[in-house]
């Protein structure tokens, strides 16, 4: 995972209307409910099905913190479905998705100006055709330099062109992230 992705996973998190479980049982309890076994959830998770079985009575309720960090981030991952479905449906066909960051941006412009990259901090709202590409490119596995190449382009159309309206031979290039975050 890279910086975008885990950008859009925190976007997804907003979308929340009810928190997800806090106890080690509950939250085991809920993973079981949707891998419905213990052992796909001890495969899940890299322990034992004891361990699983354990979680879910109540008989051990602190695991380590590696493990629980991992049960913490697959109730995260698959908590509320249709709330994160509607919430990204509704960012790809109408309302997009907005963009902070500040990152360096290279340039490759006609001679005479500068191609040299620079450290800007950016919040630029992208289109939702932008948002529908994000998606569709996160669900099929892209890498986060493929995420990122879409992110650039939004960019360099919507912020950097000012949508067609000047630099038209301006070609941006997005690197150097030293943070990222998105909201829909």
């Amino acid at each position: 995972m890279g910086d975008i992705d885990d950008a859009l996973r925190r976007a997804d998190e907003e979308a929340f209307t009810r928190e997800p479980p806090k106890s080690t049982r509950a939250r085991v309890n809920f993973l079981v409910g949707k891998l419905k076994s213990t052992r796909a959830v001890a495969e899940l998770l890299g322990v034992t099905q004891r361990s699983v079985e354990r979680y879910r009575t109540g008989t051990r309720k602190h695991p380590p913190q590696d493990i629980a960090a991992r049960i913490e981030a697959e109730v995260r991952a698959r908590w509320q479905p249709r709330v994160r479905d509607r919430r990204r449906r509704q960012a790809a066909t109408a309302t997009g998705i907005t963009v902070e960051t500040r990152a360096r941006f290279g340039y490759t412009a006609p001679v005479g100006s500068t191609d040299d990259g620079r450290l800007r901090r950016l919040t630029v709202h992208l289109p939702a055709d932008y948002a529908n590409r994000l998606f569709d490119a996160q669900q099929r596995g892209a890498s986060d330099r493929h995420l990122r190449e879409i992110v650039a382009e939004g960019l360099q159309e919507i912020y950097f062109k000012d949508g067609g309206r000047r630099a038209d031979a301006l070609e941006v290039e997005f690197t150097d992230i030293d943070y990222f975050d998105v909201s829909f």
